[in-house]
């Protein structure tokens, strides 16, 4: 039970900090990026700034939410063999979908 609320805490830190990613990203006005070290596009290379933050901002509010599904399928089925499971397809896997989807979105949106 300890384990569990400890993990809680932690993935829900975690989570709030994609959340908090997302919102940001959500509302931002200007060009955002994707966190890689890569840097955000100027205002002038990209075709709609408000569907490149709004789609980044929704991928990073996702993956926030495979956080928390993670969290809660090891809570909930309790064996361990399926928690690390869970936490690999939860937590590792959105990683490289969410860099394909960054990129799809720099084909989509930067002017050639």
């Amino acid at each position: 039970m300890v384990e569990a609320v400890f993990s809680g805490v932690i993935m829900g830190i975690t989570a709030l900090i994609m959340f908090g990613i997302g919102i940001f990203q959500l509302r931002s006005k200007e060009p955002v990026g994707f966190y890689s070290g890569e840097k955000p596009p100027s205002r002038e290379q990209l075709t709609d700034v408000s569907a490149w933050n709004r789609k980044h901002g929704t991928m990073w509010i996702l993956y926030g939410c495979c956080i928390l599904a993670a969290w809660l399928l090891g809570v909930v089925s309790g064996n361990d063999i399926v928690r690390l499971i869970a936490y690999c397809v939860c937590l590792l896997l959105p990683i490289p979908l969410m860099i394909l989807y960054h990129h799809r979105l720099i084909r989509r949106y930067m002017k050639q």
